[in-house]
């Protein structure tokens, strides 16, 4: 019998971004966060997937949550739309649309609480999509060739 591996602080993996989703919703991950990082192409999980009265209620709290987007306006995301076959600049409207939808919400805050949101952009090769919840809880996800960030296989780990 051959021995697994043994893989340092990683929790579980899950065969694509779907399937830890189910088990692991965002009102898990964020309800109670502290502090919220996410780096990637159009932050689904966090855009998506969690509702904005949620997200302003984090933040109106004194949750951190930092942002960073592939550059719908870059090279990167064309590269990235090419790689997963896309013609119809499908993740660059996707992405845009998450970063106003996260910058309207931002608008409607109060001073303080609109600090406490940071959105950025970068215009790299994406390899990787992470989400840090608490600096205790990581979940990453790789953007793979010619595969849906959906379909790709999704870990966490969890200090």
């Amino acid at each position: 019998m051959d021995a697994v591996p043994q893989m340092a602080d990683v929790t579980a993996v899950f065969s694509s971004r779907s399937a830890f989703t189910s088990a692991f919703p965002a009102s898990t991950l964020f309800d109670s966060a502290k502090e919220i990082n996410a780096a990637g192409l159009s932050l689904n999980v966090l855009c998506q997937s969690y509702p904005d009265h949620q997200l302003k209620r984090l933040l109106d709290t004194g949750t951190k949550i930092r942002c960073l987007f592939l550059d719908p306006q870059g090279k990167a995301i064309r590269a990235r739309e090419a790689e997963e076959g896309y013609t119809d600049s499908r993740l660059t409207t996707l992405t845009a649309l998450n970063i106003t939808m996260l910058t309207r919400l931002r608008d409607r805050l109060d001073t303080t609480s609109a600090q406490r949101l940071e959105l950025h952009v970068y215009d790299e090769t994406i390899r990787f999509n992470l989400l840090i919840v608490d600096r205790a809880l990581c979940v990453v996800q790789p953007c793979l060739p010619q595969a849906r960030g959906v379909d790709s296989p999704t870990s966490g780990d969890q200090r």
